[in-house]
């Protein structure tokens, strides 16, 4: 073999190494991205288990469909999204969304006073009937600012644990949970400025 066949053989054994490696890392990578997904799921799947152990939801969508809500509420999608993967509708997630503690910004977005409506609930306990006469909306949008507020008290009531262990969750994964925390920090500060408004009114005279 002459110096140039064997230079050329070189060259060839080289270049056929390196796509072996390559395709070794391309299986090996693709092998722990499945690890990856399987192990999100189920640790998703762990903490929502533990919330309807906890809560009495309301939700009729099942765990797997609520670790799909979890995975794609904070990959950002609205719910009409969420509902079109999981093929129901849309208020089937907004229902879900409340039973995991997740909130929307529009979620509270209320053509109300707000506060006074979450005094109303804590003081008297109305009735969704009661609540749309005196705050002069459906009582649809009664019902679902009721459960609005209810969601917000109890992600309170557990310091968020919850949503941060879904955070957690993700962020183990490489995953980004930006957006979501934002709108949890969003939520806390207008549930922080609603317990404000409560104590400014509360009686404390001696």
């Amino acid at each position: 073999m002459d110096e140039k066949t064997e230079e050329l053989r070189d060259i060839f054994m080289d270049v056929s190494g390196e796509e072996a490696v390559t395709e070794s890392q391309e299986a090996s990578r693709g092998s722990l991205a499945d690890t990856d997904e399987a192990g999100v799921t189920d640790r998703l799947g762990d903490v929502v288990a533990r919330m309807r152990e906890r809560y009495e939801f309301q939700t009729e969508l099942a765990d797997e469909d609520l670790v799909t809500v979890v995975r794609l509420f904070y990959e950002g999608s609205d719910d009409e999204t969420i509902a079109a993967e999981i093929g129901t509708d849309e208020s089937a997630v907004v229902e879900g969304r409340l039973d995991l503690h997740l909130l929307r910004d529009e979620d509270t977005e209320a053509p109300f006073d707000l506060p006074e409506f979450r005094r109303r609930v804590a003081d008297d306990d109305p009735s969704v009937t009661e609540l749309a006469a005196e705050f002069d909306i459906d009582e649809s949008r009664a019902a679902h600012y009721r459960r609005v507020v209810a969601a917000q008290d109890a992600a309170r009531r557990v310091s968020h644990r919850f949503q941060s262990q879904f955070e957690d969750v993700l962020t183990d994964a490489g995953l980004s949970t930006q957006h979501a925390a934002g709108l949890r920090d969003d939520g806390l500060d207008e549930a922080t400025e609603d317990i404000d408004s409560l104590d400014s009114g509360a009686d404390v005279s001696m």
